[in-house]
């Protein structure tokens, strides 16, 4: 590798802003980050998610695209 032209790898910390988790992980940006949600609350880690009814839906889509043919 030519030197100077890679930038630096590092470790940063990163704070979770829904439930103020912080962890550290490596990155080439320097600092503090600051994210919305983590996976520590994040409904689809949690097993949280609620899940839409979407039945039919697909269907409808289905008779739309047959009469537009």
């Amino acid at each position: 590798m030519k030197p100077e032209i890679h930038p630096k790898y590092g470790e940063i910390q990163i704070t979770c802003l829904a439930c103020s988790t912080k962890f550290t992980v490596g990155s080439t940006r320097a600092g503090e980050m600051k994210t919305e949600v983590c996976s520590n609350c994040h409904p689809f880690f949690t097993g949280k998610q609620i899940l839409l009814d979407t039945a039919g839906q697909v269907e409808r889509f289905q008779k739309r695209l047959g009469r537009s043919r």
